[in-house]
């Protein structure tokens, strides 16, 4: 069998020229890279780089971009929506019998402070004198009302009802959290809306 082709020509430069990892790099100052573009700019553009929208000007000077008039500076408040959708009935009631207590300690101290003015200003001798005097005879002096309004008194009776409140409170809070756990799994819970700080 012969060959009927005639003769091949021989790529003798691809054959024995360098791999391209051996090649030597071109002569010249090598600069950056400049990625071609898909749109040239178009031909009115001005030497200054006046052209809007920041393309490449004639004569390959880079145009820069121009700020929007009216846009918007100052930063945009991040606004988050949440909703309460549980609320915990140990939590509540360890949070309401702490502020109970506060509440009934403030109550106290109140109270003493306010019979120590009353008794400063002579309320107490003028309301008691008047008092014994209606409710007075000839066999008995009448009713003394700074006996029965004694300090040790009114701070025994500001305690107790402290301490009523404190229970009252702790338990109304905790089966208030109770209900509102029974309310949200039908309504879905409070919407709050939460704002970031200025």
């Amino acid at each position: 069998m012969t060959d009927t082709r005639g003769p091949q020509a021989q790529y003798e430069g691809y054959a024995t020229g360098p791999l391209p990892g051996e090649r030597e790099p071109a002569a010249g100052k090598a600069g950056p890279y400049h990625p071609p573009q898909a749109y040239q700019s178009p031909a009115g553009g001005t030497q200054d780089g006046g052209t809007q929208g920041g393309a490449e000007g004639v004569g390959g000077t880079q145009a820069t971009r121009l700020p929007r008039t009216g846009a918007r500076t100052t930063p945009r408040t991040r606004k988050a929506r949440l909703r309460v959708a549980k609320a915990d009935p140990w939590s509540v009631m360890k949070v309401s019998f702490l502020l109970s207590i506060a509440l009934g300690i403030c109550a106290v101290v109140a109270a003493a402070v306010l019979w120590m003015v009353m008794d400063a200003m002579g309320v107490f001798s003028t309301v008691g004198g008047t008092i014994s005097e209606a409710t007075g005879s000839n066999e008995s002096n009448g009713f003394d009302l700074q006996s029965f309004l004694s300090l040790p008194r009114v701070l025994i009776f500001t305690s107790v009802i402290a301490v009523i409140d404190v229970v009252l409170a702790t338990a109304l809070a905790t089966l208030g959290a109770f209900i509102y756990n029974l309310s949200a799994g039908f309504v879905g819970g409070v919407e709050l809306t939460l704002a970031e700080d200025e």
